[in-house]
C-alpha cells in the first residue's frame, strides 16, 4: 500500500508548482465513478463540481472509456489539417443536427472553451470585416488573451495585462441586485436602451464584430440572461449586422435540461462555443455557426496542431451518443427541479440566502449579509465549502464576490446522492448560522 498522504504531496505540490495555479481541495483524488471521488487515503466524496461542469455523463463513463481505450490502439495523433479522419467529420454533423435552427451549420474543433471563444472572435471578425467586439460584467469566457480579455473577475486577471483592444463591456442585467419593483420586461428594455446609447458612446454599431455572452453566466453566478433582453438583443444584432456569439461551454449538453441554454430564449445565435461536457472529460470544444459565416475564415486561419484530437473525437461521439440513449435533457431537468426545490425550502429557512437562481441542473444560491444583495457574503462561503469537504462533499463558489454556491454535479447522480450532498450543505447552513 502507498504511503503517500494528502499532507505530502501538497509538500511537493507546492515545491513543483506555481502558485498562479490556484488548488482548492487539499485532498488528492485516487479514483472516481460517476458522481462519486476517492482521495488517495480512502475518503469518499459526493461531486458537486463535476470538474467545473465536464462530467455531466458522470466520472468514468464506461461507453467513453471504451471508446477512448479504441482509438488509443489505431492512432492517437495525426493534426487533422495534415492528416484528416472521419472521426472529426463525424462529431461536426452529429453536433450540426442535435442543435437548434433549421439553416447550414459547419463546425470547427479546438481544445478548450477558451480556444472555442478565441477563434469565436476570429470568425466574427473575419465574417463581418470589423473589429469591435462587446461582452459583458461578470463574464467568463476563459483565461487565454482574448478570453481573458473578455472575461470579468478581477481576480482571475490580475497583473496579466495589457489585455486585446476593441473590447467593450457592458453591465449584465443583473435583476436580482436592480430589478426590484420592476417589471422583468421593462427592466429588460431599458438595459437595451443603454446598448443603443452605447452605440453612440462608446463603439459605433457598424464597427462591431460581436457581442457576446453566456444564456446563463457561469463564473458570474448562474445568472440566467432575462429573456426578453436576450430576444430584443438579437433583434438588435440583426439589425446592425452584428454576430451573436452565446457561450454554452458551461451551459450545454443538458445541463439546463436542454443541449443548448438558449433554447429556453426562442434565439438562434450566429455563432455559439461548446467545450466541457462535450468529451467527458476529454479535451474538446468546438465553433459552431451558420455556413456561410463560419467559411468566412481563410484557410489555417483557425485551427491548431490538437484541436480535434482523434481520441478526444471517440469520447465525444461516445458521450454524445450515450447522452441521447439516457435522455440526458431529462435528466438535468430532473437534478434541477430536486435541487430547486430544496434551495428554495433552504431560503425560506436561512436568510443568508438573498437568491436562489439558475436553469436546469446549473443551480446555485447567493449567500448575504442583512439580506441584502450589495452586501455579499464570501466569507460565509468559504466557510460552506470547508464544512462541505470535510462531511464529504465537492462543491464550489461561483461570482465575481466569491459568495454564491453553485451546483455542478454529473447529471447521471443516483437521486439518493443528489439528496445526501444537498443534506450537506442544508447541515452546514444550520451550524455555521445558528
Amino acid at each position: 500500500m502507498s504511503t503517500t498522504t494528502n499532507a505530502s504531496l501538497q509538500q511537493r505540490k507546492e515545491a513543483a508548482t506555481p502558485r498562479g495555479v490556484g488548488v482548492m481541495c487539499g485532498f488528492y483524488i485516487d479514483r472516481a465513478k460517476n458522481a462519486e471521488l476517492w482521495d488517495i487515503e480512502g475518503r469518499r466524496y459526493i461531486d458537486f463540481a463535476g470538474g467545473i461542469g465536464v462530467l455531466n455523463t458522470g466520472h468514468l463513463n464506461d461507453k467513453v472509456a471504451a471508446a477512448v481505450a479504441a482509438q488509443a490502439e489505431k492512432f492517437s495523433h495525426t493534426c487533422y489539417q495534415v492528416v484528416p479522419y472521419e472521426l472529426y467529420v463525424s462529431v461536426a454533423e452529429k453536433l450540426n443536427a442535435i442543435t437548434p435552427g433549421d439553416h447550414a451549420k459547419k463546425t470547427a474543433f479546438f481544445t478548450t472553451g477558451a480556444e472555442a471563444v478565441e477563434n469565436a472572435i476570429k470568425v466574427a471578425r473575419a465574417y463581418t470585416k470589423r473589429s469591435g467586439v462587446i461582452a459583458f460584467g461578470g463574464a467568463f469566457h476563459g483565461r487565454t488573451m482574448m478570453a481573458m480579455t473578455l472575461t470579468s473577475k478581477v481576480g482571475y486577471k490580475m497583473g496579466c495585462g495589457p489585455f486585446a483592444p476593441e473590447v467593450y463591456r457592458l453591465p449584465y442585467p443583473d435583476y436580482y441586485r436592480y430589478g426590484k419593483g420592476m417589471d422583468i420586461n421593462t427592466f429588460s428594455d431599458s438595459y437595451i436602451r443603454e446598448l443603443e446609447a452605447f452605440f453612440h458612446t462608446n463603439v459605433p454599431a457598424d464597427q462591431v464584430a460581436a457581442i457576446i455572452l453566456e444564456p446563463v453566466q457561469g463564473e458570474g453566478g448562474f445568472m440566467p440572461i432575462p429573456k426578453k433582453y436576450l430576444q430584443s438583443l438579437r433583434e438588435v444584432c440583426t439589425k446592425y449586422g452584428i454576430m451573436l456569439i452565446l457561450d454554452e461551454v458551461q451551459s450545454g449538453f443538458g445541463r439546463t435540461g436542454k443541449w443548448a441554454a438558449y433554447q429556453h430564449y426562442d434565439v438562434v445565435p450566429d455563432i455559439s462555443t461548446w467545450a466541457k461536457s462535450m468529451g467527458s472529460g476529454m479535451p474538446i470544444g468546438c465553433v459552431m455557426g451558420r455556413a456561410e459565416i463560419m467559411d468566412a475564415c481563410k484557410p489555417s486561419t483557425i485551427g491548431g496542431t490538437y484541436p480535434g484530437n482523434p481520441v478526444c473525437c471517440a469520447a465525444a461521439i461516445a458521450t454524445l451518443d450515450y447522452m441521447h440513449a439516457i435522455d440526458i435533457n431529462a435528466l438535468g431537468e430532473k437534478v434541477g427541479n430536486i435541487t430547486r426545490s430544496r434551495f428554495q425550502e433552504m431560503q425560506s429557512t436561512y436568510p443568508c440566502i438573498g437568491d436562489v437562481r439558475g436553469l436546469g441542473a446549473m443551480m446555485a444560491f447567493e449567500l448575504v449579509k442583512n439580506n441584502d444583495p450589495f452586501q455579499p457574503d464570501g466569507e460565509l462561503c468559504k466557510q460552506l465549502i470547508a464544512y462541505c469537504a470535510a462531511k464529504g462533499l465537492v462543491v464550489i463558489s461561483a461570482g465575481v464576490n466569491g459568495n454564491i454556491i453553485r451546483v455542478l454535479s454529473p447529471l447521471v447522480i443516483e437521486e439518493t446522492l443528489l439528496r445526501k450532498g444537498l443534506d450537506i450543505i442544508e447541515n452546514g447552513l444550520r451550524e455555521l448560522t445558528q
